[in-house]
């Protein structure tokens, strides 16, 4: 018994999983699969960014609109593999294959290619259709490999679905190599203008989860052994297009040894859940802190420089918005004072700046007054501004909000400020009327 089928077989006497170990292995696989497979295709969102669109719908840093559309495209595709495979009434079709890929690109879409002497060609990405113009890649030895012409792919489509059906009522592959083999055999027919490779990783998972296998992932930092596995078995099959789809599994040993890695990977991890055990990646603290701390990572540090560019053109400017806006309404109280003088503030050495509007209203002995206090704090990586009112009011924070040293309090920011402030005004004079 190989070490594939050990592992299998612990796997197997595992099962059913308790519900939280369940969670933990589908959760932290959903995440890797999609973070990986559309990372090594170009997607740049980071894991973390990953992590809270996918987890909770947050978008964290800034990020490329395409690259957010295509991770949940993605998850939603993921989702779909994973209850088809668990169907045993699914079949898979050459349908299924398009519906899938339009749900990974959502839209047909216009590539625009530059060309020498400043010309410029376009063409059209359909979703959900196979190609309609050639493609290929060029090698690591500059050489241009050619995939299937638009004219071969729908008899190879169909060629590549009827061997799999009948390979695998056979039993004659494990399921490792039947997923290897139909991965391969689709790449070099690449029917697809884009999106080829996420496919056939989705495509292996789906043959592994019908099987009862864990799903494997493809790390994005072994891209490179991924690739030269892949390109070994073109030297034994060939450059022809179709003699690649039609190859045979004694044809692509190093990739299906390749995939075989993954699945020790994958079945290792599974049981690990399965026990109840952590399944955390050695350097999984890196991504805990870059998803807990990474919007301080990178980010601008407190500088005089830093420090003086905030006070003069946010907090001054909001200290002179809240006097315009409140000054009309002045005339209603005996007296108005700012400390210190308008527009200006106590800067002390723990890089706190606090300004003070006292409001009096002379009823009675003693005088009631309202203290509006704005202040401004500098942090290492962000300044914060809050306003709270004391005096009269027995002082309670009525407002607070952290800024990185890359923002400015927004013009909506300083609306809601003035209206809280406002508020709280016209409830004192209020009390005061009614003394």
């Amino acid at each position: 018994m190989n070490k594939l089928e050990t592992l299998y077989q612990e796997w197997k006497s595992l099962q059913p999983l308790k519900e939280e170990d369940q969670r933990r292995l589908d959760q932290k696989f959903m995440l890797e699969f999609n973070y990986n497979s559309n990372h090594i295709e170009g997607n740049t969102l980071t894991y973390g960014q990953t992590e809270m669109l996918l987890l909770f719908g947050k978008v964290v840093e800034e990020a490329n609109m395409k690259d957010l559309e295509e991770m949940k495209a993605s998850n939603v595709g993921l989702k779909m593999v994973r209850e088809a495979a668990l169907d045993k009434e699914h079949t898979l079709t050459e349908y299924f294959i398009r519906m899938l890929h339009h749900t990974l690109l959502r839209e047909d879409y216009t590539v625009y290619r530059e060309l020498p002497n400043e010309l410029q060609t376009s063409y059209v990405v359909h979703a959900g259709q196979y190609k309609t113009r050639p493609n290929s890649v060029i090698t690591t030895t500059g050489e241009r490999f050619e995939y299937a012409s638009p004219e071969e792919t729908p008899a190879l489509m169909a060629d590549l679905l009827q061997w799999y059906h009948e390979a695998e009522s056979s039993g004659e592959l494990s399921p490792i190599e039947l997923a290897a083999l139909f991965h391969y055999r689709y790449i070099r027919i690449h029917p697809f203008e884009d999106g080829n490779g996420r496919i056939s990783r989705l495509l292996v998972n789906y043959i592994l989860c019908r099987h009862g296998y864990p799903m494997i992932v493809v790390k994005t930092k072994d891209k490179k052994n991924y690739l030269n596995a892949l390109n070994k078995c073109d030297l034994v099959t060939g450059p022809v297009p179709s003699d690649g789809a039609h190859a045979d599994v004694s044809q692509i040993r190093p990739f299906v040894d390749y995939m075989s890695q993954c699945l020790e990977r994958a079945f290792t991890i599974s049981i690990k859940a399965a026990k109840g055990e952590s399944i955390s990646d050695k350097d999984d603290w890196r991504k805990n802190l870059l998803i807990k701390y990474g919007d301080r990572i990178n980010k601008p540090e407190l500088s005089p420089e830093i420090e003086e560019k905030i006070f003069v053109e946010d907090y001054k400017e909001l200290l002179a918005y809240i006097d315009d806006n409140l000054s009309a309404f002045y005339s209603l109280f005996t007296a108005v004072h700012w400390f210190p003088a308008k527009g200006t503030a106590i800067r002390y050495e723990n890089g706190e700046n606090l300004s003070e509007l006292k409001i009096n209203r002379a009823y009675g002995y003693p005088p009631h007054d309202l203290i509006v206090q704005i202040g401004l704090n500098f942090h290492q990586f962000s300044y914060s501004v809050y306003v709270s009112l004391g005096g009269d009011m027995n002082g309670f924070p009525v407002y607070h909000k952290d800024y990185s040293y890359s923002d400015k309090i927004s013009d909506q920011d300083r609306v809601d400020i003035v209206n809280r402030i406002g508020w709280h005004l016209n409830d004192f004079i209020e009390k005061q009327e009614k003394r």
